[in-house]
Order: structure tokens, then sequence, then C-alpha cells
């Protein structure tokens, strides 16, 4: 039996890895990711400046127009702590960060300690999703601080199982 996982990957820090899926404890979440990975994304990655230690991917709204799947997500699984190696979902609705007129959908890959989900709008519970698998953190974490330096990039999101 398989077990659903993302890959993440992002070239110039030679990010690699792979997070397995939470459905059991964020099924709403990890269905509403699954579904968005139907087809490998590709989404603008840049280090957090409220959060710490965390490579934040805000999923560009152009790719959820007309999905009948982007629909306000409930917290599951909820943490304000992020742990190294947890890929947290975070939900904003519209209008309620700076008046954007699309809610905001972001794909937080954490790999440090210290993580905290304090935005300039206050506190916000994420979903942990997926899991980076324990023997890549030390990768994942080495990758996420080259990114850290390099600035923007660019990060591959794609459907796997493990």
């Amino acid at each position: 039996m398989s077990t659903l996982a993302i890959r993440i990957t992002e070239p110039r820090s030679t990010l690699s890895v792979t997070a397995v899926l939470l459905d059991g404890k964020a099924p709403d979440n990890v269905e509403f990711l699954w579904t968005y990975l139907a087809e490998p994304r590709i989404v603008p990655g840049i280090h957090a400046i409220w959060t710490g230690p965390e490579i934040s991917c805000p999923i560009p709204p152009d790719h959820l127009v007309g999905s009948e799947w982007a629909n306000p997500l409930p917290a599951e699984n909820a943490t304000l702590t992020p742990q190294p190696g947890d890929i947290v979902l975070s939900y904003v609705p519209a209008r309620v960060w700076g008046g954007s007129p699309d809610p905001i959908f972001d794909i937080g890959l954490f790999y440090g300690q210290g993580a905290r989900l304090l935005f300039p709008i206050g506190w916000l519970p994420g979903s942990v999703v997926a899991q980076v698998r324990p023997e890549e953190r030390e990768q994942f974490a080495a990758a996420c601080g080259v990114i850290r330096r390099n600035g923007a990039c660019d990060v591959t999101f794609t459907r796997t199982e493990v």
C-alpha cells in the first residue's frame, strides 16, 4: 500500500525532498492541495519575514481562477508554531490581508526551530498538511538556507507516492 506524498524541488538551492501528506489529520486541506497538484505546479517562493525559518509559497490567484474546489479551508491539524519539516497550508479570506480581492492560499515550508505563524494581521493558525521525511530534513534545511541567501525562487510541487 502506498502513501500519498508531494515532491518539492528548487534547482538553484538543490532542494529536492518528499513530504508525506497527513490526510488523516487534515483531510480537507490535503484534498485541496492534492487537487491543486493534479498537474505539477511552479509557485514563487521567498523567505518569510514574519514567521521565521520558512520559505513562503503563496499560490498565484490565476492558478485558482474558475476552480470550484478553491474554497475557504478550515483549520485542521492546526499549529501556531510549526516544527522543522512541517509543510503548512495557510488560508486567508479575501480582503483580510491588505484588502486583497483574492483569498490567499500559502504553502509554507518550515525548516528550522523558532517558527511562528504571527503575521502583520495577527496570529493565524495554519494546517500542517505534510511533513518532510525525517531522513531528508537536514538537506531540506540546508537548501532552504540557500534560498534565504539567494532571494526569490520558483518552487516546483508535484504529486508522488512513497
